[in-house]
């Protein structure tokens, strides 16, 4: 049991209001045919999951649209099946400072890329994916809709029944993007 990890996640989550208020972000989408790039968060607890997001990873490249997959695994060794990938990385427990937040070049370098498209699969909202969600600089966050926050990040909710399916979500995901087409979807956050 970790100790005072209780008052540790307050002060990480302290400490993330502080940096996404001082965070301002372009909030830029017209329609899917634009997108180029598009960044996962995962929670990568679920392997059996991976080949759901291997298999959309594929459909994506088949449309040209490159595809980037950040994990955190919170145990000790990563899955064989995460290694030598070159569109995934996973956040692991040694990459995770005192207050959970991701401390890692690979961490960094995610969130300030300018995705496209950011996709929010973080469904047992794991503080350090919601970090990288909250402070990510993508155009277009897109996530699952959560009665229990305050605090909604993504530009567009969709709402599921439980448990969520991955493949299904990916999907509605795309059919609600190409849904969109907006020139004049451009805000600041």
């Amino acid at each position: 049991m970790e100790l005072f990890k209780e008052f540790r996640l307050t002060i990480g989550k302290v400490m993330l209001s502080k940096k996404a208020a001082r965070n301002k972000r372009a909030v830029s989408y017209s329609n899917f045919s634009n997108v180029r790039s598009i960044g996962i968060v995962w929670d990568a607890s679920k392997p059996l999951e991976f080949n759901q997001l291997s298999k959309f990873h594929q459909k994506m490249q088949e449309m040209k649209i490159e595809v980037m997959i950040l994990g955190y695994y919170p145990g000790k060794n990563l899955p064989d099946q995460y290694t030598a990938i070159r569109y995934f990385r996973c956040i692991k427990n040694d990459e995770i400072n005192n207050f959970y937040l991701p401390d890692s070049s690979e961490t960094t370098k995610f969130i300030n890329t300018p995705f496209d498209v950011l996709i929010d699969i973080n469904f047992d909202k794991h503080f350090p994916l919601q970090y990288v969600t909250r402070l990510s600089k993508a155009g277009f966050k897109v996530g699952l809709y959560d009665h229990e926050s305050k605090e909604q990040v993504s530009d567009l909710m969709i709402e599921l029944k439980k448990p969520v399916d991955i493949e299904s979500y990916l999907s509605q995901i795309i059919h609600y993007l190409e849904m969109i087409k907006d020139k004049n979807l451009k805000t600041v956050v």
